[in-house]
């Protein structure tokens, strides 16, 4: 005769399943770590996300101020003429006085624009111009130093985000906003109004005529 020896309590709870109050409690604690852990995760990507749009946000910035600069250091005393008019008595020009309308911008005629061996049927300086479109400053430049009538200037963005631009010139002595001489400034100030980082302001020297400013003295 077979005797069955009935199990302890002790051996009972131990060969016992989890109750439904245990596994909740479990399915509760998962879920505070997944959300913690999750928001942890978030955050990281987040933050890392940022991180390159505003790097990308400075390297366009510092690209920007670089085309500007190169430009501006080696701005040539050449007057230009606009769809064909005759040439105008200055070297540098407003919006009033060029072709782009409703805009506060700025012409001149650089040198220096790379043409090797001739090969390219067109001189080495350029025209070119800076205006804020639809809150992008633009770049914008013709193939001929003279544009002949009807031809559209090349377009190039160089900064989104932008409220303005203004531009102030230095003779010397003070700055000025406006330049309606027959000569160049001994610098050139752009202020550009962005969104994002507010006002900047950047100088920049021009080769200019150091008597620029001689006409506001006596003698």
């Amino acid at each position: 005769m077979t005797i069955i020896k009935q199990p302890s309590r002790q051996q009972l709870k131990l060969l016992s399943g989890f109750t439904l109050l245990e596994v909740l409690i479990a399915i509760a604690i998962f879920s505070v770590v997944s959300l913690a852990s999750f928001t942890i995760f978030d955050t990281v990507l987040r933050g890392d996300e940022n991180s390159k749009l505003r790097s990308e946000r400075h390297n366009e910035l510092q690209r920007a101020f670089l085309i500007i600069e190169r430009d501006l250091s080696q701005i040539a005393r050449r007057t230009m003429r606009i769809n064909g008019e005759a040439a105008q008595n200055k070297f540098l020009q407003s919006s009033e006085e060029s072709f782009i309308d409703n805009e506060q911008a700025l012409l001149f005629v650089r040198h220096g624009w790379t043409n090797p061996g001739w090969l390219l049927p067109r001189s080495e300086m350029q025209a070119v111009a800076y205006r804020v479109n639809d809150e992008v400053l633009e770049r914008l430049h013709y193939n001929f130093v003279d544009a002949v009538v009807g031809q559209e200037p090349k377009v190039r963005p160089l900064l989104k985000q932008v409220n303005k631009i203004s531009f102030q010139y230095y003779d010397g002595k003070k700055w000025q906003d406006t330049w309606p001489k027959p000569s160049l400034p001994l610098a050139i100030a752009i202020e550009v109004d962005s969104q994002d980082f507010g006002i900047i302001r950047r100088q920049f020297l021009v080769a200019g005529d150091l008597g620029s400013g001689a006409d506001n003295d006596e003698g």
